[in-house]
């Protein structure tokens, strides 16, 4: 996996073995970035369910002033701070080694400019995000990857590609 854009462009990331993650497809990081390119430069990212970090990653590489990353498997954890420090992210990354869903009830609204949400398929977890941002918008853009066979709360916009959909958020 690589970085699609920015200043950290082709930089290869590592990605945590086994089956408890499944990298986003280098297409739609890419279609979802173009969605959210505007509103990166000197953005606050959230990227739950971090994975390998990819999603912040590439949003610090275009422009993010700042992005967390919150994750609680440690294969995970490990390859986020490997990837971090191969592109020498420095203080504007912070890992947070939690649980998804209990990191964002303890948000205020706006806590982010855009959030990222990757979680794993069919567990209902894409949907939770969605209601909790709905309760409380804790960023202004919320971009949740979900399977297309997943029902998604209502309000948000939804982008299909292949049987990956990725439904947005945002504050009107």
């Amino acid at each position: 996996m690589r970085i699609v854009a920015g200043q950290w462009r082709g930089r290869r990331l590592v990605v945590p073995r086994g089956d408890l993650v499944r990298p986003t497809a280098d297409r739609v990081r890419e279609a979802w970035m173009s969605i959210v390119n505007p509103l990166l430069a000197g953005a606050r990212v959230l990227d739950l369910f971090a994975g390998s970090g990819a999603l912040g990653i590439e949003a610090l590489s275009r422009g993010a002033a700042s992005a967390d990353f919150v994750e609680k498997a440690a294969p995970s954890l490990a390859a986020i701070a490997e990837n971090l420090a191969a592109v020498g992210a420095g203080d504007a990354a912070r890992v947070h080694r939690m649980d998804a869903l209990k990191f964002i009830q303890m948000l205020a609204p706006h806590s982010y400019d855009v959030a990222f949400a990757d979680p794993p398929y069919d567990l209902g977890l894409a949907a939770q995000v969605a209601e909790q941002w709905l309760a409380v918008p804790f960023a202004d853009v919320l971009g949740v990857e979900h399977a297309f066979s997943e029902k998604m709360p209502v309000g948000g916009t939804a982008r299909r590609y292949g049987g990956t959909t990725v439904s947005f958020y945002r504050v009107e």
